[in-house]
């Protein structure tokens, strides 16, 4: 073989080491993966205590996955009805913030019918405002349609206490009163949430309501 021949081999192998060498030493980089978000569930079971009726429980399934959320409740709109939704999230803020959820759903069982609805969640400082609202529009009588509303305000002296009003419109039970107002204790230990609310105290309508919710 040429002088020149076993130069160009020399040179071509100098620069395939060179190339090469800091391929050899370094660490591969992980293959890039996007992570899917995560499903958040809340399951929750609200016993009901009328002073002049029966008692029953009424469960609510919640679950969010990035904006998406989906929600079942049953006994909520009628005590044998069936409601499920599907709505999307948005929040707003950090130190102050506002959560709004608009919802379309449907309910089944008893009572038959489409159901827009909203969730709204307010926070600043120690002041929370929670209020949930829906519109049932009954398929079978469309003069049933009804306007159902749950709202609270509370204020947390300590983290894992709270207390304040509440206020309910509802026909899932019959009472002289349109509108039913009280008093809220809730605590929270963990993932566990325990709220005793009491409606109309003092009166003969009166009505006592102990929630219980679970998030995982």
């Amino acid at each position: 073989m040429s002088r020149a021949c076993l130069g160009r081999t020399a040179l071509m192998v100098a620069i395939a080491t060179t190339v090469a060498r800091p391929a050899l030493g370094q660490t591969p980089a992980p293959a890039s993966s996007s992570v899917e978000p995560a499903w958040s569930v809340s399951v929750s079971a609200a016993w009901y205590n009328p002073s002049d009726d029966s008692d029953f429980v009424q469960p609510t399934v919640k679950a969010d996955r990035n904006r998406l959320h989906l929600e079942s409740r049953y006994a909520y709109e009628d005590r044998k009805s069936l409601s499920f939704f599907a709505g999307i999230n948005f929040e707003f803020g950090q130190d102050v913030t506002l959560a709004v959820t608009p919802m379309i759903g449907g309910l089944v069982g008893d009572v038959d019918g489409i159901v827009p609805a909203a969730e709204l969640d307010f926070t600043m400082w120690r002041f929370e405002a929670y209020g949930e609202a829906e519109y049932v529009f009954d398929l079978q009588n469309a003069d049933s349609k009804f306007f159902y509303m749950w709202s609270e305000l509370s204020v947390r002296p300590l983290e894992w206490l709270r207390a304040g009003l509440v206020t309910q419109r509802t026909r899932v039970y019959r009472t002289e009163r349109e509108i039913q107002r009280g008093p809220l204790v809730g605590v929270s230990f963990s993932k566990v949430d325990a709220t005793l609310y009491l409606f109309n105290p003092g009166a003969d309508d009166r009505l006592g309501v102990l929630s219980i919710g679970v998030s995982f």
